[in-house]
């Protein structure tokens, strides 16, 4: 006979017909069972208004990730949820909830609502019929059977949950309690939750359980297999340890003992420093007490490797014949004067004082202009290895000191492993990129590389790995940077910084007519009668296909070029080409740099400046124009707060010298002014752009264009003075490359023509200038018959317009406009 009735748990709470749905992912809810739950965004909404009503949520399982979406459809729930009421609430930080739920009913969506912030849904509550019959109970007791061998298998389940399933006498609540403990897919966990018939749910729970019991048996039974592997080994060691004492009876030597006698007699070769040798001595004794199946047997070994293979005593022979340095040095690189000095300086000292440290030096230069391959022609001028470490982007303290021995797989530092593999300790070490050095919490790099370079420490550099000092003064370092800024004050300090600048247009021709196209037809398998590149040809690539302070692009054009002509030469259309100035738009493209900056000067408010990048010198054009408004001033270009501040002085000063400039001083009640720096995805920031700014807006207001083939830099002041600025060269050489005849410097940087090239010095002419009213004299053209008409005024009906007081300051501009300009 069978007893059925319905389960009183839905008549606890009174379930409304509408409730609002929670999606979770990879989480069920099961009737009569609780689960803690926390929620953000939308859902603490959700459940917010929940608390001050019924307390009830309906749980159901999303197909996919509710954090990626905001809404559901019907499909894209399962078909089956569970009704929970909320328990317990709390508020944390960062508008999150934590909830403790208690599943209540099992029921179905009829129809989604989307009228609120959350979701809710027209549900059907399933109705849960209790069977009680013979079947049942066999289901129940083979389940709480099966429960409890589950139970003994897995240590991490609480031997509490078999006393509590026991206890339980409804099928459908255990078959419930079951499934939410054991561990199982969370797919099936739902096929479960799916079902409604109480005795088909028991025979899909049997077979999960009888699944989890088998992977629960297999698993204990590779512990065992491994254990027993763990105590063979054990054996193992026991007997060979019985081996060895045997061997020692019969007077046989064993392999270790071969293996510590080979490095005994490296360490006696070697005639390490006295420390070292202390240090491999005690490291020789532990390996010698070791089983070579140990992990540490390899330690030791590879310890003893790496300290018997340093150049501790190998050394080559410097080059000290200066003459022969100086036509290497001459061979290898065109110009680069600066750093060519400093290495013979270095010879000559080296010839006077064989024991005397080397420097410390540090090449600081845009890109291209031929730093990294200048430490390979010093190192073969001295006749010394050469070695380069890349420190852009290291970040780990590690990578310069190495790892401690206690760390699985450690090795020594980039120092220590640079010296092995150049098999000599004075080597040039190239440090590329040092100002890209970064830091976090693995540690700071560049802190680690204040030993390294510091001619008064790095005798005794230790690395982490090799826990001993090693001499590293006989090594020469050369770093290389793009620019100083990034650099720390305290590893700046211990360099000796050469500049490196951009090459003028000469430079560049003599560069790519004796390095780059003989390389380049090297390496596209063309022969000098094959390719030629005239003179005018070389001087339009390099004008109208790059703006560059270097030569990398330069020669990336020409390699163009050279495959064009290749891929002709292997069609067999033509034997051997001469490139022209006409043909090389055919090889390369259109003309990718404008030249002509005359151009863009068209108009008064526009004025040229000069910038500074860690990547050369660049022009900056400054554009100013005037619109009716209220005093409104707006900036565009990704101007930086410095540059900011720079418009704001230029402003004020020309309000302040508003008649002797020849402006309105009303001319800013009614007028509103725009400045805009163009390349407005660059971002720009530094006080050198001051006097270009005041000059573009004085052209402005005054209606006086700017001269053409003319550029300045210079910080301002309230008073009008010209402060001095850095980058002077970079600035020069890229107005140089420009076309720009003209070139406003401040009075203060008059000493940093010195390092301008002869043939840029004759090819501008340059102003020193202290005070911005001589900066107008030089920059504006002379004022025109009424000009001071034309300028921009406030609307003719203003008295100030009419009367006699225009004259006064018409006069003063035309007389300031004709004094004589002073010339260098």
């Amino acid at each position: 006979m069978t007893d059925t009735n319905v389960s009183e748990n839905k008549n606890t709470f009174n379930i409304p017909e509408v409730i609002p749905i929670l999606p979770l992912n990879n989480v069920l809810v099961f009737p009569k069972t609780m689960i803690p739950l926390e929620v953000s965004g939308a859902a603490s909404a959700l459940v917010d208004e929940a608390m001050t009503k019924d307390r009830l949520v309906g749980l159901i399982m999303a197909k996919k990730d509710p954090e990626t979406a905001n809404a559901f459809a019907k499909d894209e729930l399962h078909a089956v949820g569970t009704c929970a009421v909320i328990l317990k609430m709390a508020k944390t930080a960062e508008n999150h909830t934590q909830l403790l739920l208690q599943g209540v009913s099992r029921f179905s969506i009829e129809e989604i609502i989307n009228d609120k912030p959350y979701q809710q849904a027209r549900i059907k509550l399933i109705e849960e019929k209790e069977v009680k019959d013979i079947e049942t109970e066999a289901l129940m007791a083979n389940l709480l059977s099966l429960f409890d061998r589950i139970l003994k298998l897995s240590p991490f389940l609480p031997p509490e949950f078999g006393p509590m399933a026991k206890s339980i006498t409804e099928a459908g609540t255990l078959a419930d309690l079951i499934t939410s403990i054991i561990n199982a897919p969370v797919e099936e966990k739902q096929k479960v939750l799916d079902i409604a018939d109480v005795k088909k749910r028991l025979k899909e729970l049997t077979r999960m359980v009888n699944h989890q019991m088998e992977v629960l048996e297999l698993g204990n039974k590779i512990q065992t297999k491994v254990k027993d592997d763990i105590d063979k080994s054990q054996r193992e060691y026991y007997l060979r340890q019985q081996l060895k004492a045997i061997r020692q009876e019969l007077g046989e030597s064993d392999e270790n003992a071969v293996e510590t006698e080979e490095y005994r007699k490296k360490i006696e070769e070697k005639d390490l420093p006295e420390e070292a040798k202390k240090e491999a001595l005690r490291e020789l004794d532990r390996l010698s007490r070791m089983n070579p199946s140990s992990a540490e047997y390899t330690v030791s070994s590879t310890y003893l490797d790496w300290i018997t293979t340093l150049p501790w005593h190998e050394a080559t022979t410097d080059n000290l014949d200066i003459a022969l340095a100086r036509k290497i040095l001459d061979e290898d690189h065109y110009g680069l004067a600066k750093p060519k000095k400093r290495i013979i300086e270095y010879l000559a000292v080296r010839k006077l004082k064989p024991d005397s440290k080397g420097p410390i030096l540090c090449f600081v230069g845009p890109p291209g202009t031929g730093k990294t391959s200048l430490g390979h022609s010093i190192a073969r001028s001295l006749g010394r290895k050469f070695w380069r470490i890349a420190l852009g982007g290291v970040r780990d303290e590690a990578e310069i000191r190495g790892h401690r021995r206690t760390y699985i797989g450690a090795l020594p530092g980039r120092i220590i492993q640079g010296l092995r593999r150049a098999e000599s300790n004075n080597p040039v070490f190239m440090l590329d990129e040092i100002d890209k050095l970064g830091s976090d919490f693995r540690g700071d790099p560049s802190s680690a590389l204040l030993e390294v370079l510091d001619p008064q420490q790095n005798n005794t550099f230790t690395d982490h790995y090799l826990d001993v000092p090693f001499d590293l003064s006989k090594v020469l370092f050369i770093a290389t940077a793009n620019m100083l800024d990034t650099i720390p004050p305290a590893l700046l300090d211990r360099l000796e910084v050469i500049e490196l600048t951009g090459y003028t247009q000469e430079e560049k021709m003599k560069i790519a007519q004796k390095y780059l196209i003989p390389r380049q037809l090297k390496e596209n398998g063309l022969t000098a009668s094959q390719f030629k590149l005239t003179p005018g040809a070389l001087s339009a690539v390099i004008t109208g296909y790059t703006r560059e302070a270097g030569v990398r692009n330069l020669e990336r054009e020409i390699a163009n070029a050279c495959r064009g002509v290749a891929a002709q030469i292997a069609e067999g259309s033509i034997t051997s080409k001469t490139l022209t100035e006409k043909d090389i738009s055919k090889y390369l493209g259109a003309v990718r740099v404008p030249t002509d900056i005359d151009a863009r000067i068209t108009k008064p408010g526009i004025a040229i400046g000069l910038a500074w990048t860690p990547v050369g010198g660049d022009m900056l054009f400054i554009e100013a124009t005037a619109m009716k408004g209220k005093k409104g001033l707006t900036l565009t270009g990704q101007l930086g707060d410095v540059m900011k501040e720079s418009v704001a002085a230029a402003m004020s000063f020309i309000r302040t010298n508003a008649r002797e400039l020849g402006v309105d001083p009303d001319f800013f009640e009614e007028r509103d002014i725009h400045i805009h720096v163009p390349a407005g995805a660059t971002p720009k920031d530094g006080p050198s752009a001051g006097v270009t700014m005041l000059t573009a807006l004085t052209s402005l207001l005054t209606g006086r264009k700017v001269k053409k083939k003319l550029a300045m830099t210079g910080e301002i002041t309230l008073r009008g003075a010209v402060l001095p600025v850095g980058g002077i060269k970079d600035k020069v050489l890229a107005a140089y490359r420009a076309g720009i005849k003209t070139i406003i410097l401040p009075a203060w940087n008059k000493k940093d023509i010195d390092d301008i090239p002869a043939n840029v010095q004759k090819g501008v002419t340059f102003h020193f200038v202290g005070d911005m009213m001589d900066v107008l004299k030089i920059a504006l053209e002379p004022a025109k018959e009424k000009a001071a008409g034309k300028a921009i005024r406030k609307p003719a009906k203003k008295k100030v317009i009419k009367t006699g007081n225009a004259r006064p300051v018409v006069k003063k501009t035309r007389n300031l406009q004709n004094r004589k300009v002073s010339k260098r």
